[in-house]
């Protein structure tokens, strides 16, 4: 089972990423899909997941800049990020877990990872 993610890099302050999620080895289907971000020298947050039947959630983190998507057919869940500002500098992370409580996700509970791609905003 991998979750494979993509689409970082380096960006100005003000620009815009779409970082995809690539799952295989198995249907993620029935899972709940998500992200995370880790900043150096700071815990892993979450940032927005989705639910099987495409009912989204963002934490504080999330909220207003980022769109979350997935693509069941594809088994890809995707992270668009707009007006992107130096704090969003990170190493992101696709997660999976069995669950519709998306409100209840952490770090400590995620069943699955993918290997992270990094974002980097300059200012």
């Amino acid at each position: 089972v991998q979750l494979q993610a993509s689409g970082g890099g380096l960006v100005q302050a003000g620009g815009s990423l779409r970082l995809s999620c690539a799952a295989s080895g198995r249907s993620f289907s029935g899972y709940g899909m998500g992200w995370f971000r880790q900043a150096p020298g700071k815990e892993r947050e979450y940032v927005a997941a989705v639910s099987s039947g495409g009912t989204t959630y963002y934490t504080d983190v999330g909220k207003g800049r980022f769109t979350i998507s997935r693509d069941n057919a594809k088994n890809t869940v995707d992270l668009e990020i707009n007006s992107l500002e130096p704090e969003d500098t990170a190493v992101y992370y696709c997660a999976a877990k069995w669950s519709y409580r998306l409100s209840t996700w952490s770090a400590k509970n995620i069943e699955y990872w993918g290997k992270g791609t990094l974002v980097t905003v300059s200012s």
